[in-house]
Protein backbone atom coordinates (compact mmCIF):
# COMPACT_ATOMS: atom_id res chain seq x y z
CA UNK A 1 0.00 0.00 0.00
CA UNK A 2 1.45 3.49 -0.47
CA UNK A 3 0.32 5.70 2.26
CA UNK A 4 0.42 9.83 2.41
CA UNK A 5 1.51 10.95 5.24
CA UNK A 6 0.60 15.02 5.48
CA UNK A 7 2.52 17.00 7.82
CA UNK A 8 6.22 17.44 9.72
CA UNK A 9 6.15 16.83 13.28
CA UNK A 10 6.80 14.34 16.30
CA UNK A 11 3.57 13.35 15.53
CA UNK A 12 3.65 12.20 11.89
CA UNK A 13 7.03 11.06 12.57
CA UNK A 14 4.91 8.22 14.57
CA UNK A 15 2.73 7.39 12.18
CA UNK A 16 5.27 7.24 9.80
CA UNK A 17 6.68 4.82 11.64
CA UNK A 18 3.40 2.80 12.21
CA UNK A 19 2.59 2.78 8.56
CA UNK A 20 6.45 1.49 7.52
CA UNK A 21 6.40 -1.01 10.46
CA UNK A 22 3.10 -2.29 8.42
CA UNK A 23 5.21 -2.62 5.12
CA UNK A 24 3.04 0.29 3.72
CA UNK A 25 5.33 2.29 1.38
CA UNK A 26 5.62 5.62 2.80
CA UNK A 27 5.46 9.21 1.04
CA UNK A 28 4.69 12.81 2.88
CA UNK A 29 4.13 15.85 2.41
CA UNK A 30 5.45 18.67 4.88
CA UNK A 31 6.74 22.22 5.27
CA UNK A 32 9.93 20.95 6.95
CA UNK A 33 12.52 18.20 6.53
CA UNK A 34 11.90 16.33 9.49
CA UNK A 35 14.49 14.16 9.16
CA UNK A 36 12.94 10.92 11.08
CA UNK A 37 10.57 11.00 8.10
CA UNK A 38 13.05 11.80 5.45
CA UNK A 39 14.49 8.26 6.26
CA UNK A 40 11.49 6.27 5.76
CA UNK A 41 9.70 8.10 3.35
CA UNK A 42 10.15 7.25 -0.38
CA UNK A 43 9.31 10.57 -1.72
CA UNK A 44 8.64 13.87 -0.12
CA UNK A 45 7.03 17.13 -1.13
CA UNK A 46 7.85 20.56 0.57
CA UNK A 47 5.24 22.43 0.31
CA UNK A 48 2.62 24.70 2.17
CA UNK A 49 0.25 22.13 3.63
CA UNK A 50 -2.88 24.78 3.52
CA UNK A 51 -2.84 24.39 -0.57
CA UNK A 52 -4.20 21.29 -0.96
CA UNK A 53 -3.22 21.35 -5.02
CA UNK A 54 0.31 20.60 -4.73
CA UNK A 55 -0.49 18.09 -2.21
CA UNK A 56 -2.86 16.33 -4.13
CA UNK A 57 -0.77 16.35 -7.41
CA UNK A 58 1.96 15.11 -5.02
CA UNK A 59 -0.27 12.42 -4.22
CA UNK A 60 -1.71 11.44 -8.03
CA UNK A 61 1.83 11.42 -9.11
CA UNK A 62 2.73 8.83 -6.41
CA UNK A 63 -0.39 7.06 -6.87
CA UNK A 64 -1.28 7.27 -3.33
CA UNK A 65 -3.78 4.57 -2.13
CA UNK A 66 -4.29 6.14 1.75
CA UNK A 67 -3.87 9.85 2.83
CA UNK A 68 -3.21 10.34 7.04
CA UNK A 69 -3.62 14.38 7.75
CA UNK A 70 -1.46 15.12 11.25
CA UNK A 71 -2.33 19.09 11.42
CA UNK A 72 -5.41 20.78 11.97
CA UNK A 73 -4.05 23.67 9.29
CA UNK A 74 -5.01 21.34 6.38
CA UNK A 75 -7.85 19.83 7.57
CA UNK A 76 -9.47 23.22 8.05
CA UNK A 77 -8.22 24.26 4.35
CA UNK A 78 -10.08 21.49 3.04
CA UNK A 79 -7.47 19.22 2.35
CA UNK A 80 -9.37 16.06 2.73
CA UNK A 81 -12.00 17.38 0.43
CA UNK A 82 -9.48 17.58 -2.16
CA UNK A 83 -8.30 14.27 -1.58
CA UNK A 84 -12.01 12.73 -1.48
CA UNK A 85 -12.47 14.53 -4.68
CA UNK A 86 -9.67 12.64 -6.24
CA UNK A 87 -10.65 9.65 -5.22
CA UNK A 88 -7.96 9.09 -2.31
CA UNK A 89 -8.78 7.45 0.66
CA UNK A 90 -8.29 9.65 3.78
CA UNK A 91 -8.06 9.44 7.47
CA UNK A 92 -9.43 12.67 8.71
CA UNK A 93 -12.84 15.13 8.03
CA UNK A 94 -14.17 17.34 5.37
CA UNK A 95 -13.70 20.73 6.35
CA UNK A 96 -17.51 21.31 7.64
CA UNK A 97 -16.94 18.16 10.14
CA UNK A 98 -13.28 19.76 10.94
CA UNK A 99 -15.49 22.67 12.19
CA UNK A 100 -16.08 21.37 15.13
CA UNK A 101 -11.84 21.92 16.19
CA UNK A 102 -11.99 25.51 13.97
CA UNK A 103 -14.60 27.17 15.03
CA UNK A 104 -15.28 26.38 18.71
CA UNK A 105 -17.97 28.40 18.64
CA UNK A 106 -19.39 25.90 16.28
CA UNK A 107 -18.55 23.45 18.92
CA UNK A 108 -20.16 25.14 21.56
CA UNK A 109 -23.16 25.95 19.98
CA UNK A 110 -23.77 22.25 18.23
CA UNK A 111 -23.23 21.02 21.71
CA UNK A 112 -25.88 23.00 22.85
CA UNK A 113 -28.24 22.41 20.14
CA UNK A 114 -28.35 18.97 20.28
CA UNK A 115 -28.13 18.49 24.34
CA UNK A 116 -25.03 17.08 24.18
CA UNK A 117 -23.83 16.35 28.31
CA UNK A 118 -20.44 17.93 29.41
CA UNK A 119 -20.83 21.68 28.45
CA UNK A 120 -19.32 24.05 30.28
CA UNK A 121 -21.14 27.48 30.43
CA UNK A 122 -20.37 30.27 28.09
CA UNK A 123 -20.75 33.00 26.02
CA UNK A 124 -20.14 33.77 22.44
CA UNK A 125 -18.75 37.76 21.59
CA UNK A 126 -18.41 38.02 18.14
CA UNK A 127 -18.08 41.72 18.21
CA UNK A 128 -16.93 44.71 21.11
CA UNK A 129 -20.17 45.75 21.37
CA UNK A 130 -21.20 42.58 23.18
CA UNK A 131 -17.65 41.70 25.55
CA UNK A 132 -19.05 43.79 28.69
CA UNK A 133 -22.26 42.07 29.29
CA UNK A 134 -20.67 38.71 28.19
CA UNK A 135 -18.26 39.36 31.00
CA UNK A 136 -20.90 39.94 33.55
CA UNK A 137 -23.39 36.86 32.76
CA UNK A 138 -19.87 35.07 33.85
CA UNK A 139 -20.33 34.72 37.74
CA UNK A 140 -16.94 33.65 38.59
CA UNK A 141 -13.77 33.25 36.78
CA UNK A 142 -13.36 32.84 33.32
CA UNK A 143 -11.62 31.49 30.40
CA UNK A 144 -10.84 33.29 27.30
CA UNK A 145 -10.38 31.41 23.76
CA UNK A 146 -10.08 32.73 20.37
CA UNK A 147 -12.89 30.89 18.09
CA UNK A 148 -10.18 30.07 15.39
CA UNK A 149 -6.78 27.60 15.46
CA UNK A 150 -4.26 28.98 17.94
CA UNK A 151 -2.46 25.80 17.85
CA UNK A 152 -3.06 25.25 21.61
CA UNK A 153 -1.71 28.30 22.59
CA UNK A 154 -4.30 31.73 22.37
CA UNK A 155 -5.89 30.29 25.63
CA UNK A 156 -5.86 32.32 28.85
CA UNK A 157 -7.36 31.37 31.89
CA UNK A 158 -7.98 33.67 35.10
CA UNK A 159 -5.25 33.09 37.80
CA UNK A 160 -2.67 32.28 35.89
CA UNK A 161 -2.41 33.88 32.26
CA UNK A 162 -4.43 37.61 34.11
CA UNK A 163 -5.87 38.52 37.83
CA UNK A 164 -8.81 40.22 37.45
CA UNK A 165 -12.06 40.02 34.69
CA UNK A 166 -11.06 43.77 33.54
CA UNK A 167 -7.44 41.94 32.62
CA UNK A 168 -9.52 39.22 30.48
CA UNK A 169 -12.08 42.01 29.03
CA UNK A 170 -8.61 43.73 27.60
CA UNK A 171 -7.16 40.50 26.61
CA UNK A 172 -10.22 40.06 24.38
CA UNK A 173 -10.71 42.97 22.91
CA UNK A 174 -7.00 42.36 21.75
CA UNK A 175 -8.08 39.33 20.07
CA UNK A 176 -10.77 40.50 18.41
CA UNK A 177 -8.66 42.29 16.38
CA UNK A 178 -6.45 39.92 15.50
CA UNK A 179 -6.51 36.91 12.32
CA UNK A 180 -7.24 34.29 15.37
CA UNK A 181 -10.28 36.47 16.45
CA UNK A 182 -11.85 36.63 13.30
CA UNK A 183 -14.85 34.07 13.74
CA UNK A 184 -15.42 35.67 17.33
CA UNK A 185 -14.11 34.25 20.93
CA UNK A 186 -15.22 32.24 23.64
CA UNK A 187 -15.65 33.36 27.60
CA UNK A 188 -16.27 30.44 29.33
CA UNK A 189 -16.40 28.81 33.32
CA UNK A 190 -13.10 28.32 34.75
CA UNK A 191 -13.42 24.60 34.86
CA UNK A 192 -11.47 23.15 38.24
CA UNK A 193 -9.97 19.81 37.96
CA UNK A 194 -7.69 17.45 36.10
CA UNK A 195 -7.22 17.21 32.06
CA UNK A 196 -6.89 14.33 30.28
CA UNK A 197 -7.08 14.13 26.23
CA UNK A 198 -9.53 10.75 24.88
CA UNK A 199 -8.83 9.85 21.28
CA UNK A 200 -11.05 7.61 19.15
CA UNK A 201 -11.19 6.20 15.57
CA UNK A 202 -14.91 7.68 14.41
CA UNK A 203 -16.03 5.65 11.75
CA UNK A 204 -19.74 5.23 9.92
CA UNK A 205 -20.94 2.34 12.12
CA UNK A 206 -19.35 4.20 15.48
CA UNK A 207 -15.93 5.16 17.56
CA UNK A 208 -13.46 2.92 18.63
CA UNK A 209 -11.39 4.29 22.15
CA UNK A 210 -7.49 4.62 22.63
CA UNK A 211 -5.68 4.40 25.65
CA UNK A 212 -6.30 8.28 27.87
CA UNK A 213 -3.64 9.99 27.86
CA UNK A 214 -2.85 13.01 30.23
CA UNK A 215 -1.02 15.98 28.58
CA UNK A 216 1.23 18.81 30.04
CA UNK A 217 0.51 22.29 28.43
CA UNK A 218 2.62 24.39 30.57
CA UNK A 219 6.08 25.10 29.17
CA UNK A 220 7.41 25.40 32.88
CA UNK A 221 8.01 22.43 35.35
CA UNK A 222 4.88 22.41 38.38
CA UNK A 223 2.52 23.81 35.80
CA UNK A 224 4.28 26.99 35.61
CA UNK A 225 4.57 29.26 32.36
CA UNK A 226 2.84 30.02 29.48
CA UNK A 227 0.50 27.46 26.91
CA UNK A 228 2.46 25.30 24.46
CA UNK A 229 1.40 22.79 21.90
CA UNK A 230 2.08 19.85 25.17
CA UNK A 231 5.25 19.33 26.51
CA UNK A 232 4.90 15.94 27.45
CA UNK A 233 1.82 13.31 28.24
CA UNK A 234 1.58 10.07 30.30
CA UNK A 235 -0.66 6.87 29.61
CA UNK A 236 -1.42 4.37 32.23
CA UNK A 237 -1.60 0.40 31.18
CA UNK A 238 -5.59 0.24 32.00
CA UNK A 239 -5.89 2.58 29.27
CA UNK A 240 -7.44 5.04 32.23
CA UNK A 241 -5.75 7.26 34.53
CA UNK A 242 -4.88 7.28 38.17
CA UNK A 243 -7.85 9.81 38.89
CA UNK A 244 -9.66 8.56 36.06
CA UNK A 245 -12.00 5.58 36.49
CA UNK A 246 -13.97 3.84 33.95
CA UNK A 247 -17.42 5.05 34.92
CA UNK A 248 -15.64 8.82 33.79
CA UNK A 249 -13.83 7.87 31.22
CA UNK A 250 -16.99 5.97 29.58
CA UNK A 251 -19.17 9.64 30.22
CA UNK A 252 -16.26 10.96 28.05
CA UNK A 253 -16.33 8.27 25.37
CA UNK A 254 -20.62 9.52 25.42
CA UNK A 255 -19.89 13.04 25.00
CA UNK A 256 -17.83 11.88 21.68
CA UNK A 257 -19.98 9.41 20.58
CA UNK A 258 -22.88 11.87 21.14
CA UNK A 259 -20.96 14.66 19.07
CA UNK A 260 -20.39 13.18 16.14
CA UNK A 261 -24.52 11.97 16.05
CA UNK A 262 -24.54 15.61 16.28
CA UNK A 263 -22.84 16.28 13.15
CA UNK A 264 -24.04 13.80 11.37
CA UNK A 265 -27.64 14.73 11.95
CA UNK A 266 -26.61 18.06 10.84
CA UNK A 267 -25.28 16.01 7.09
CA UNK A 268 -21.65 15.84 8.33
CA UNK A 269 -20.46 12.71 8.29
CA UNK A 270 -17.27 12.35 9.84
CA UNK A 271 -14.39 9.69 9.19
CA UNK A 272 -11.03 9.75 10.97
CA UNK A 273 -9.53 10.51 14.31
CA UNK A 274 -11.44 12.91 16.85
CA UNK A 275 -10.13 13.84 20.00
CA UNK A 276 -11.85 15.18 23.14
CA UNK A 277 -9.68 17.81 25.45
CA UNK A 278 -11.74 17.22 28.94
CA UNK A 279 -11.55 18.31 32.21
CA UNK A 280 -12.62 15.59 34.94
CA UNK A 281 -14.69 18.04 37.20
CA UNK A 282 -15.55 16.81 40.58
CA UNK A 283 -19.33 15.77 38.95
CA UNK A 284 -17.70 14.13 35.93
CA UNK A 285 -16.18 15.21 33.00
CA UNK A 286 -16.36 18.42 30.81
CA UNK A 287 -15.17 18.99 27.59
CA UNK A 288 -12.78 22.22 26.61
CA UNK A 289 -12.38 21.38 23.05
CA UNK A 290 -12.47 18.82 20.30
CA UNK A 291 -9.40 18.02 17.90
CA UNK A 292 -10.24 16.71 14.34
CA UNK A 293 -7.26 14.85 14.36
CA UNK A 294 -4.49 12.71 16.66
CA UNK A 295 -3.04 15.12 19.13
CA UNK A 296 0.47 15.66 19.71
CA UNK A 297 2.51 14.40 21.56
CA UNK A 298 -0.44 11.98 22.44
CA UNK A 299 -0.36 10.42 19.18
CA UNK A 300 2.99 9.10 20.40
CA UNK A 301 1.47 7.77 23.69
CA UNK A 302 -1.13 5.44 21.92
CA UNK A 303 0.79 4.63 18.47
CA UNK A 304 3.77 3.56 20.57
CA UNK A 305 1.04 1.01 21.93
CA UNK A 306 -0.26 -0.11 18.72
CA UNK A 307 -0.47 -4.18 18.95
CA UNK A 308 -2.50 -5.81 16.23
CA UNK A 309 0.24 -5.11 13.75
CA UNK A 310 -1.42 -3.92 10.19
CA UNK A 311 -1.63 -0.31 10.87
CA UNK A 312 -2.05 0.63 7.41
CA UNK A 313 -4.85 -1.44 7.18
CA UNK A 314 -6.53 0.35 10.58
CA UNK A 315 -5.92 3.23 8.84
CA UNK A 316 -7.78 2.48 5.54
CA UNK A 317 -10.76 1.19 7.44
CA UNK A 318 -10.91 4.77 9.15
CA UNK A 319 -10.65 6.35 5.79
CA UNK A 320 -13.34 4.15 4.28
CA UNK A 321 -15.85 3.93 7.01
CA UNK A 322 -15.18 0.28 8.20
CA UNK A 323 -13.26 -0.83 10.22
CA UNK A 324 -11.93 -4.88 11.34
CA UNK A 325 -12.36 -4.59 14.86
CA UNK A 326 -9.43 -7.08 15.12
CA UNK A 327 -6.79 -4.12 13.91
CA UNK A 328 -7.96 -1.51 16.99
CA UNK A 329 -5.55 -2.87 20.06
CA UNK A 330 -3.35 -1.31 21.89
CA UNK A 331 -0.48 -3.27 24.34
CA UNK A 332 -1.49 -3.24 28.44
CA UNK A 333 1.46 -0.69 29.21
CA UNK A 334 2.03 2.21 30.29
CA UNK A 335 4.07 5.12 28.82
CA UNK A 336 6.00 8.71 29.31
CA UNK A 337 6.57 10.77 26.64
CA UNK A 338 8.50 14.22 26.63
CA UNK A 339 9.65 16.77 24.33
CA UNK A 340 13.05 18.00 24.62
CA UNK A 341 12.62 22.29 23.22
CA UNK A 342 14.03 24.80 22.63
CA UNK A 343 15.46 27.54 25.74
CA UNK A 344 12.93 29.67 26.62
CA UNK A 345 10.04 27.88 24.27
CA UNK A 346 6.58 29.13 25.47
CA UNK A 347 7.14 32.49 25.80
CA UNK A 348 10.56 33.70 23.90
CA UNK A 349 12.08 30.64 22.14
CA UNK A 350 15.56 30.72 20.98
CA UNK A 351 16.41 28.18 17.51
CA UNK A 352 19.54 27.12 16.64
CA UNK A 353 21.03 25.17 19.64
CA UNK A 354 22.42 21.66 17.82
CA UNK A 355 21.69 18.55 19.92
CA UNK A 356 24.20 15.42 19.78
CA UNK A 357 21.43 12.23 19.51
CA UNK A 358 23.08 8.84 20.83
CA UNK A 359 20.10 7.06 19.31
CA UNK A 360 21.43 3.30 19.43
CA UNK A 361 21.84 3.77 23.50
CA UNK A 362 18.56 5.35 23.61
CA UNK A 363 16.85 2.69 22.10
CA UNK A 364 18.76 -0.05 23.81
CA UNK A 365 17.11 1.80 26.72
CA UNK A 366 13.62 0.71 24.98
CA UNK A 367 12.95 4.34 24.54
CA UNK A 368 11.61 5.52 21.32
CA UNK A 369 12.65 8.66 19.77
CA UNK A 370 10.55 10.83 17.32
CA UNK A 371 11.51 14.10 15.43
CA UNK A 372 9.50 17.34 15.75
CA UNK A 373 10.43 20.61 14.15
CA UNK A 374 13.94 19.82 13.64
CA UNK A 375 16.93 20.48 11.21
CA UNK A 376 19.41 17.47 10.45
CA UNK A 377 22.82 18.80 10.86
CA UNK A 378 25.47 16.16 10.14
CA UNK A 379 25.61 12.28 11.54
CA UNK A 380 23.77 11.80 15.00
CA UNK A 381 23.36 16.24 15.40
CA UNK A 382 20.02 18.31 14.66
CA UNK A 383 19.19 21.84 15.50
CA UNK A 384 16.48 23.10 17.30
CA UNK A 385 14.18 25.48 15.34
CA UNK A 386 11.60 27.47 17.32
CA UNK A 387 9.31 24.80 18.25
CA UNK A 388 9.31 21.14 20.36
CA UNK A 389 12.57 19.39 18.96
CA UNK A 390 12.98 15.88 19.67
CA UNK A 391 10.58 13.77 21.71
CA UNK A 392 11.39 10.34 24.08
CA UNK A 393 8.81 7.61 24.57
CA UNK A 394 9.29 5.21 27.64
CA UNK A 395 7.39 2.19 27.87
CA UNK A 396 6.97 0.28 31.00
CA UNK A 397 4.59 -1.28 33.23
CA UNK A 398 3.92 1.19 35.26
CA UNK A 399 3.47 5.09 34.93
CA UNK A 400 6.88 5.67 37.25
CA UNK A 401 9.00 3.58 35.18
CA UNK A 402 8.18 4.67 32.10
CA UNK A 403 9.10 7.92 33.66
CA UNK A 404 12.44 6.62 34.62
CA UNK A 405 13.02 5.20 31.56
CA UNK A 406 12.84 8.67 29.68
CA UNK A 407 15.16 10.09 32.06
CA UNK A 408 17.79 7.49 31.86
CA UNK A 409 17.71 8.19 28.12
CA UNK A 410 17.88 11.88 28.06
CA UNK A 411 21.35 11.86 29.22
CA UNK A 412 22.12 10.24 25.79
CA UNK A 413 20.85 13.78 24.67
CA UNK A 414 23.66 16.52 24.44
CA UNK A 415 23.34 20.31 24.04
CA UNK A 416 21.38 23.37 24.81
CA UNK A 417 17.57 22.61 25.36
CA UNK A 418 15.03 22.64 27.99
CA UNK A 419 12.62 19.19 28.99
CA UNK A 420 10.40 18.95 31.70
CA UNK A 421 11.41 15.95 34.39
CA UNK A 422 8.34 16.47 36.35
CA UNK A 423 6.31 14.58 33.20
CA UNK A 424 4.83 11.47 34.52
CA UNK A 425 6.89 11.69 37.80
CA UNK A 426 5.89 9.91 41.01
CA UNK A 427 5.44 13.18 43.02
CA UNK A 428 3.48 15.05 39.94
CA UNK A 429 1.04 12.28 39.51
CA UNK A 430 0.84 11.45 42.91
CA UNK A 431 -0.26 15.05 43.40
CA UNK A 432 -2.61 15.19 40.76
CA UNK A 433 -4.80 11.76 42.61
CA UNK A 434 -4.50 14.16 45.70
CA UNK A 435 -5.63 17.49 43.93
CA UNK A 436 -9.42 15.23 42.51
CA UNK A 437 -9.02 13.68 46.22
CA UNK A 438 -9.44 17.17 47.37
CA UNK A 439 -11.95 18.78 45.01
CA UNK A 440 -14.25 15.42 45.62
CA UNK A 441 -14.18 15.13 49.23
CA UNK A 442 -13.17 18.74 50.19
CA UNK A 443 -11.11 19.38 53.38
CA UNK A 444 -10.37 15.22 53.45
CA UNK A 445 -7.41 13.78 55.09
CA UNK A 446 -4.74 13.44 52.97
CA UNK A 447 -3.86 9.46 52.55
CA UNK A 448 -1.62 7.40 50.53
CA UNK A 449 -4.04 5.31 49.17
CA UNK A 450 -5.14 5.62 45.53
CA UNK A 451 -8.27 7.15 44.28
CA UNK A 452 -9.07 4.48 43.06
CA UNK A 453 -7.55 0.56 41.67
CA UNK A 454 -6.32 1.88 38.85
CA UNK A 455 -4.04 4.66 40.63
CA UNK A 456 -2.54 1.76 41.74
CA UNK A 457 -0.40 1.60 38.36
CA UNK A 458 1.28 5.46 39.02
CA UNK A 459 2.63 4.36 42.67
CA UNK A 460 5.78 3.22 43.02
CA UNK A 461 6.11 -0.38 44.36
CA UNK A 462 9.83 0.19 45.24
CA UNK A 463 12.30 2.60 44.84
CA UNK A 464 14.84 -0.51 42.82
CA UNK A 465 17.64 1.63 41.08
CA UNK A 466 17.94 2.34 37.03
CA UNK A 467 19.27 -1.29 36.09
CA UNK A 468 16.17 -3.02 37.91
CA UNK A 469 13.85 -0.45 36.09
CA UNK A 470 15.39 -0.83 32.83
CA UNK A 471 15.47 -4.32 32.72
CA UNK A 472 11.76 -4.77 33.53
Amino acid sequence: MRALVVGGGGREHALAMELHRAEAEVVAASPNANPGIERLARAMLRSDLVDPGPVVDFARRERVELAVVGPEAPLAAGLADALRAAEIPVVGPDRAAARIEWSKRFCRELMARHGVPGLPKFQSVTDLSELTSAVANLPGPFVVKPSGLTSGKGVWVQGSDFQTPDEGAVYARALLALPAGRDGLLLEEKLVGEEFSQMAFVTDSGIYPMPAVQDYKRALEGNLGGNTGGMGSYSQRDELLPFLSSDQRDRALDILRLSVAALRAEGLAYRGVLYGGFMLAPDGPKLIEFNARFGDPEALNVLSLYEPGDFAELMLGVATGRVDPNLVGFRQRATVVKYLVPVGYGSQPQPGATLELDETSIEELGVRLYFGAVEAAGAGRVKLTSSRGVALVGEASAIHEAHRRVESAIVFVKGSYYVRHDIGSPEDVAARVEHMRQLIAPGAKSSPLPLSVAAADAAPKSHGDATQVLTE
